[in-house]
Order: C-alpha cells, then structure tokens, then sequence
C-alpha cells in the first residue's frame, strides 16, 4: 500500500510540473507576439508634417542693411620695367682645321713604301644678316695643303680661295630676290707633272698661279629656299670675267681657260644656277654640297660648265674630325674632259664663338 501511495504522489508531482511548464511557454509565445504587434502598429502610424511644420522657429532677419556693389572692371596701366637686352640680326662663325700626315718606313722594311709627309689647312667664315625681308650672307673659304715624298720635291694637295656674296629680299614664304657677287682663284702656283715611266725626271710645266686664272661673277635673279638647308638660286642675268694675269702659261697650256693668248681678261653673259645643301644628314655626320651650272649666253651646249663641291664631316670628338673633300669639273675652256680630285683628312678642328 505505501509503494502504491508513493508512486502516486510522484506521478501528480510530474503531472502539475508539466501543465505549470505549458502555461509558462504558452504565455511568454503570447508576450511575444503582442510585443510584435505594437512594432508594427507604431511604423505604420502616419505623421502629419504640416503639423510638424507649424513647430518649427523661423531664424530672425538680418537687422542690418546689406549694400550690393555692381562689379566694375576698370584698365590700369602696369610700369613694365625694360630688360636690358640687345636685339642682333647678325649671326658670325668661324671653322678652322689642321691635318697632318706622314708615313715613315726603316731602311730594311720589306714590304716596300716611301716616306711622306702631307699637311693641310683650311679656315671657313661665315657671317648672315637676317633681319625680314632682307637677308644678307657672306662666306669665305680658304683651303691649302702640301706634300712630299722622299726623293720629290713638295707637291700641291688643295689650293682655293672662294668668298661669296647674297643680298636677298623676300618676296614669299620660300622665293626671294637676290643679287650676288663671287670670287674664285688660289694663292699659289700649280704644276702639271710629267711621268715617263722610264725614271728621267721631267720638269714640271706651270698651268696656274693666283689670278690665273681668277673669276669674279655677278648675278641677279631668283631664290628658292623651303627650308634653312637647302637653297636654290635662279641667275637669269649672269656676268662672269675670266682673269689670266700671267700672259706665259698658255704656253703650257693652249686652252688658256678660255682667254685669248696675249690678253688677261674675258667676259661672258649667262644662265646661272646654283644649287647648295647644308645638313647633318645622321648623329656627327654632316654633308655640304654646292652644284653650280653656267650656261653662256651665245655659245653651243658643250660649253657648260658644271663643277660640284662636297665635303662630307663626322666628329669624332669636339676637335678631332674626319673629313672627305672631292671636286668634279667640266669646263671646255681647260679640258675636255671630267676633271676630278678626292681627299681624305683626319686632324683637329675648332668652331668658335
């Protein structure tokens, strides 16, 4: 009876557990769903702005007048102070260079050769004026070289005097008028040698001194210049006069460039046109050539006469340069054929200011 009693009472005991723990969660569910309910009541209450509105304190005005100027823009005069620069339209320069040469072989060399010793020199001026329209240039080259080798007596390399002259006023982007004076010749005499083949020594024949033969031309006539390396001069009237001072080397020779035996001068009416290229054409590589046709007024086309001139630089360094000079001529009053010289020169060479 007692063990009966016993698990009865723990069987109530569990029973009203249960229900007291029903009831709990039961009533916190309904808590929480009432809590949720009045959050979604409170965002869906509406909100009447324009009652909110009326709450709001306007900011008082400003009890002080506020003047507006219009804005005004009105010219001053600023003191410019002058710089103390010298405007110059004149642009000078000068090259000089000195070349040397020389081969020197023992007594015993086997492989043959003679000694020799070759110097040169040249001095190249320009001045340029350059102020629109007009333009002016002056340029003057003086080249001379000597050599000699053992058993020779010295022997001429390169022997020229030119000074050229323009004045020119533009008349375009590219042409302009021009007037030119230039002069030609050498300081000393020149020989033509004699080879027998035979070993006889022949004595050298004179053919030119200074002024023989010397050439002063005037011309007149059009420019064309694109661009400040290249430049091409139109001469339709052209007066050249040919100098032979010395009246004995027609002797040697009979052409006497073009003058009558006994007389030491000669002029001629002409066509000229004068071709020049001043570039570097690559990195310490520049190359000036001067092509010159004229074309006597009178006379058959065989007697044109054309010379070039091209030197051809590279720097190696700021005095020292390698430098190719050649000249080819065809003039009918010396030869009638194509006359021509190339030389070679490494030596030192200063460009100032």
């Amino acid at each position: 009876m007692v063990k009966a009693a016993l698990w009865s009472c723990l069987l109530f005991c569990l029973t009203v557990f249960t229900v007291q723990a029903q009831q709990t969660d039961s009533l916190q569910r309904i808590l929480n769903q009432r809590r949720t309910d009045s959050i979604r009541r409170a965002d869906s209450v509406k909100i009447d702005t324009n009652m909110l509105n009326s709450y709001r304190i306007a900011p008082r005005a400003n009890s002080l007048p506020l003047h507006r100027r219009p804005l005004q823009i009105v010219p001053e005069n600023i003191p410019v102070t002058l710089l103390d620069y010298k405007v110059s339209y004149w642009r000078k320069y000068a090259v000089i260079g000195f070349n040397f040469n020389q081969s020197v072989f023992s007594d015993n060399w086997s492989g043959g050769g003679v000694n020799a010793l070759a110097i040169g020199g040249n001095v190249d001026y320009r001045v340029e004026y350059n102020k629109a329209p007009l333009n002016y240039a002056s340029e003057l080259i003086l080249q001379y070289g000597q050599s000699r080798n053992a058993g020779q007596e010295l022997r001429k390399t390169t022997d020229r005097i030119f000074w050229d002259n323009k004045v020119a006023t533009q008349l375009s982007k590219s042409w302009f008028f021009f007037g030119s004076l230039n002069f030609q010749s050498q300081f000393a005499r020149g020989y033509q040698y004699f080879d027998t083949g035979s070993g006889e020594a022949q004595p050298p024949v004179l053919v030119s001194r200074f002024m023989s033969p010397g050439y002063i031309t005037e011309s007149i006539g059009f420019e064309y210049k694109p661009t400040k390396y290249f430049d091409l001069r139109l001469g339709t009237g052209t007066a050249r006069q040919t100098f032979v001072l010395d009246t004995t080397i027609y002797h040697n020779l009979p052409g006497n460039y073009g003058v009558e035996p006994g007389h030491t001068f000669k002029n001629e009416l002409a066509f000229q046109v004068v071709a020049l290229f001043d570039k570097d054409i690559a990195t310490n590589l520049h190359l000036n050539t001067r092509y010159q046709l004229f074309i006597p007024y009178g006379r058959s086309l065989e007697n044109i006469d054309h010379r070039l001139d091209l030197t051809l630089a590279a720097k190696v360094n700021r005095f020292v340069q390698v430098t190719i000079t050649g000249t080819g001529i065809y003039d009918k009053d010396t030869s009638g054929k194509l006359q021509g010289n190339e030389n070679l020169n490494f030596g030192v060479l200063y460009k100032f200011p």
